[in-house]
């Protein structure tokens, strides 16, 4: 390379859009953000004290508006759940479900997912990992663009404690058999179903993909496991 050029940006795998945010997602971000919403920060943080309890903890890699992350925290309250998410609507939605549900074992990060596995994620010590629904990137020339390829998810399972899962979900049919190459290959994972899996039953349907199976489209689980 030219020592004289720029370098180069990363490829990221997001783009932020501007949203409207209502008037309950601002009050949600400045009532219950100081106490639910973690700055970035370059250490790891301690999350005994963040929780103020020790529990097993599961990230989830952008959680949109909030609705299933709040279900999930809400039917497994043994957990600690940590959501990243770069669009300050969904981080204000699911703030204002937190208060409404009064949901303790829930915080979120307003950051790109690398950074936040990279400075604030030890590793080894996760017990779960969901990426439920990630932007497709259907045009070709975008592939790059998906989360999910294997320096990723070599970072995501290096997160996971022995014995720890890592579930992903797509109603996109060529980017589940993406998926399903990708994280097969990666030496620290092992596939619990010999090919997708039957939805957990900790992950709710959304109302999105409800409607999308009444239309006939697919939905692609994947669980694996880091031995």
């Amino acid at each position: 390379m030219n020592c004289s050029e720029p370098p180069r940006a990363p490829i990221r795998s997001y783009v932020l859009r501007a949203g409207r945010m209502g008037s309950g997602q601002v009050r949600a971000l400045q009532e219950l953000g100081p106490r639910y919403l973690l700055p970035f920060q370059e250490s790891m943080p301690d999350w005994t004290a963040v929780f103020g309890r020790t529990a097993p903890r599961v990230l989830e890699i952008g959680f949109g508006m909030g609705a299933a992350t709040a279900a999930i925290a809400t039917a497994r309250p043994d957990i600690d759940f940590v959501g990243v998410e770069v669009h300050e609507p969904g981080v204000g939605a699911l703030l204002r479900q937190i208060g409404e549900l009064g949901l303790h074992n829930l915080r979120l990060v307003q950051h790109d997912a690398v950074q936040v596995l990279d400075r604030m994620i030890e590793p080894q010590s996760l017990a779960g990992i969901h990426v439920y629904f990630p932007d497709p990137w259907h045009k070709k020339r975008h592939h790059k663009r998906r989360l999910i390829q294997p320096p990723f998810v070599a970072r995501l399972a290096s997160r996971l404690a022995p014995g720890g899962y890592l579930h992903c979900a797509t109603d996109w049919e060529p980017y589940a058999q993406q998926m399903l190459e990708v994280l097969s290959a990666e030496p620290l994972l092992h596939n619990t179903a010999p090919g997708y899996a039957p939805r957990p039953g900790w992950r709710p349907l959304t109302k999105f993909e409800q409607r999308g199976l009444r239309l006939g489209h697919g939905v692609w689980d994947l669980l694996f496991r880091r031995a």
